[in-house]
């Protein structure tokens, strides 16, 4: 099961973050990501790099396992 994607939209939400404004977070971070790969993501369509994991979750300022953690 692929938790990545469904997980960076939890914790997006729970932040209240728009996803423009979580792709914003990722270019800050280095990571040149748009809104539309991001929606991919989410979606479970788009699958991510390590690199990008690590990325995400310093967006997200959470930990990399947190991202790969089961929803409750």
């Amino acid at each position: 099961m692929n938790l990545i994607g469904a997980n960076v939209k939890r914790f997006r939400e729970i932040q209240q973050l728009t996803q423009d404004q979580l792709a914003t977070r990722c270019k800050i971070e280095g990571w040149n990501l748009s809104r539309g790969t991001l929606a991919k993501i989410e979606a479970r369509v788009r699958r991510v790099t390590d690199y990008e994991v690590a990325t995400m979750a310093k967006a997200l300022r959470i930990s990399v396992s947190e991202l790969f953690s089961e929803p409750n």
